[in-house]
């Protein structure tokens, strides 16, 4: 089972999310997580523990924010991760403490200190395998910077394609790479 996780103010059911559940059917679930990093978490942990269980193999895909989250728990429980424009220190990019919109019902939520305290607890310093990363990045995304993810994951497979934005430009015509990567 591949769980898709989306980034920071969205949804399961935004625009990438649809792209990835048409491609991957029913191989793929994409829950909308709550904007409380801790129980974003404690959400994707249970799910991810659920499907171990059932003796299925999971894999993540994670896009900005959901590739944060996919960071701390591939390295947990030993998964494969695509990270999608991931963010790589939120609790300093994020820069959101106050209110903020949820990109799919556009209601508004309260982002505080306490949650970036929580984000940077989440913060994986020492990769058991790189390998089980693979960074698909744009140039051009205007809110992350590209090359930190690079520092971050040196050894991991990566496809730095030029252009494009936060949202990841084209993201469907990567598709077969990403499910031969998480196979």
């Amino acid at each position: 089972m591949i769980i898709y996780i989306h980034g920071f103010g969205s949804s399961g059911f935004g625009g990438k999310a649809k792209l990835f559940k048409e491609h991957f059917k029913d191989n793929i679930i994409m829950p909308s997580l709550s904007y409380v990093p801790s129980l974003a978490i404690h959400t994707l942990e249970q799910l991810i523990e659920l499907f171990l269980k059932k003796g299925e193999k999971v894999s993540l895909i994670g896009s900005s924010l959901g590739g944060y989250y996919s960071m701390y728990l591939a390295n947990k429980f030993g998964l494969k991760a695509v990270l999608i424009n991931p963010a790589t220190t939120p609790y300093k990019t994020l820069d959101k403490i106050g209110m903020a919109t949820n990109y799919f019902d556009l209601s508004s939520f309260e982002v505080t200190q306490e949650h970036m305290q929580a984000l940077k607890f989440l913060e994986v310093k020492t990769f058991k395998n790189q390998q089980n990363f693979l960074l698909l990045l744009q140039t051009g995304d205007e809110l992350l910077n590209y090359k930190d993810a690079l520092k971050k994951l040196p050894q991991a497979p990566r496809i730095v394609q030029e252009g494009g934005d936060h949202s990841f430009v084209n993201i469907d015509d990567y598709f077969d790479e990403i499910a031969d990567f998480v196979k």
